[in-house]
């Protein structure tokens, strides 16, 4: 009787079964798989990095409408052409467009998708043990041989205390050949993947950041507060899941004083601005000095200072004997050298007609010979504005948004608005106009502007920068190798004991100076005591 022995071929196929939904379904899974396949790869991860950095250039480069709104406009208005196409691909508010969250989102997949199965190696590396010696040692890139007049027994215990600090197992082989396996340098793989587990943390970090964020900036005069509300903020830039009802409950009550200090040559040393603030409906007022690098942290939000200006002060009496004493509103600075700031300050309730007194404030003021006032320091050490002073409709009426540091100059061409004088003035001069209006400058307040911001990212991302870094440091300075001895007895007449030890090395990374490390090691292993006094 005959068997038939011949295997199955569709048992030794290692070609998965066609699934029972048809050619279809297969096609559709094989192409999701190959795809997987590939965004996981280091490969995709690395192009999806090099993009995300490629993103973050215009981002750079152009204004930012969540930053300065105001440089954007003027983008636009400078260049018809070019402005409103990038605007229309999201360039001036890159880091929240739907390409480069595209971008973000796949990179942050990748990352996960090279991250979980090279774990999974690693642990199950660190768990097992060096492989087999290879059958031929002197095949390795680093291999010698010695004679040790002692059993392979004997020689495999000294070898297992030189190589302490590795990882070593012992094999009996037949013929009664004795193998040491070594290997060391695991935390190069370790180093890496706290390297990509961080990277990976840190995109999940800036995420949170951009997710449950704010920030929001609000300018301050001297004498005056805030609470950490929207509505008070002059711009206010939130993630999309932050319930704009539900800020910190705080207040900077009042800034009393800035200070703002100077080196010789006119360079700013020091900003400061004093505040007091308080937690809560009923808390209790607190000081602080509020300085450039030295935020006011509270109830998970900060609080810094950006920049500061002045706020020219007047006093406008009109016909109808109207006072309205100690007006002022803040001038922006035009140029960051003199500190010459431009500005308007508007009095709709003014009667008979409203009034507008719009101008330049130099805080060391002089006058060219044309009649124009510039700055030469940012100091106020003498102080003047130039002014121009309109009346008639200044169009708040009108419900077009209308810039509080400016007058509505179609108000002016339509005839609305008209210019009744101009005059330069330091403080306690006075402007008197036609109809007996008189406008005083009594001088200036300082003001800061301060921006209140929350990330609840920031520990995790600086924890993931640190890890990212000490990763980085461990993949670069350890180094992976391997290390055999195969201890045989000659089996020859030359002494009783006598034993021949072949030992071959491997660096599995990169060789560097392994070669120096192996011969320093193969001395040692030749002579244990020396090893010992080591």
């Amino acid at each position: 009787m005959s068997v038939d022995t011949t295997p199955d071929v569709a048992t030794l196929s290692t070609q998965p079964a066609p699934p029972e939904r048809g050619p279809r379904y297969a096609g559709l899974i094989g192409t999701a798989r190959r795809g997987w396949r590939r965004l996981t790869s280091m490969r995709t991860a690395l192009v999806l990095l090099f993009l995300l950095a490629l993103a973050s250039v215009p981002g750079s480069l152009l204004p930012q409408r969540a930053l300065n709104p105001i440089k954007v406009d003027t983008y636009l208005a400078e260049h018809p052409g070019l402005g409103p196409a990038l605007d229309r691909f999201g360039f001036f508010d890159v880091f929240a467009a739907p390409w480069f969250a595209a971008v973000y989102l796949l990179l942050f997949v990748s990352l996960l998708g090279c991250l979980v199965p090279r774990i999974r190696l690693h642990a199950r590396a660190l768990r097992s043990a060096p492989p087999p010696a290879p059958r031929h040692l002197s095949r390795l890139p680093e291999s010698g041989s010695y004679a040790a007049d002692a059993s392979p027994a004997d020689v495999a215990a000294a070898a297992r205390r030189t190589l302490r600090g590795w990882r070593v197992v012992t094999r009996d082989e037949p013929g009664g050949a004795v193998t040491v396996a070594a290997e060391r340098g695991y935390l190069r793989e370790t180093g890496n993947l706290v390297f990509h587990v961080a990277l990976t943390v840190l995109l999940a970090g800036i995420a949170a950041g951009r997710l449950w964020g704010y920030q929001g900036t609000v300018l301050v005069e001297e004498g005056k507060g805030f609470c950490n509300s929207v509505a008070v903020y002059d711009s206010f830039r939130s993630g999309r899941l932050v319930d704009g009802s539900s800020l910190a409950p705080f207040c900077v009550d009042r800034m009393e004083r800035f200070t703002a200090t100077y080196e010789p040559d006119g360079t700013p040393s020091q900003f400061r601005a004093d505040i007091r603030y308080s937690l809560g409906l009923d808390g209790a007022a607190r000081s602080y000095a509020l300085e450039v690098n030295r935020p006011l942290r509270i109830e998970g939000s900060r609080v810094y200072l950006l920049s500061h200006g002045f706020s020219p002060r007047f006093t406008v009496t009109t016909p109808s004997k109207q006072v309205f004493r100690d007006v002022s509103a803040p001038f922006l600075p035009t140029e960051p050298v003199g500190l010459l700031s431009e500005g308007a300050l508007k009095l709709p309730d003014a009667a008979p007609r409203q009034l507008a007194v719009v101008g330049l404030f130099a805080p060391t003021a002089v006058e060219s010979f044309d009649g124009r006032i510039s700055s030469i320091s940012p100091q106020p050490t003498a102080p003047g504005v130039g002014v121009i002073v309109y009346a008639g409709d200044l169009g708040l009426d009108s419900g077009r948004p209308q810039s509080v540091y400016s007058i509505d100059q179609t108000q002016v061409d339509r005839g609305a608005l008209s210019e009744v004088a101009r005059k330069n003035l330091v403080p306690g001069q006075t402007l008197r106009l036609n109809d007996g209006t008189t406008v005083r400058f009594d001088g200036f307040r300082q003001w800061a502007t301060i921006q209140v911001s929350r990330d609840p990212g920031q520990r995790l991302v600086l924890g993931a920068a640190v890890a990212v870094v000490l990763g980085l440091l461990l993949s670069l300075a350890v180094r992976r190798r391997r290390v055999w001895l195969r201890i045989t007895p000659s089996g020859d007449d030359s002494g009783p004991g006598r034993t021949v030890v072949a030992v071959g090395g491997l660096a599995r990374t990169d060789a560097g100076s392994f070669s120096t490390e192996f011969g320093g090691l193969v001395e040692r292993l030749r002579d244990p005591t020396r090893a010992r006094e080591d």
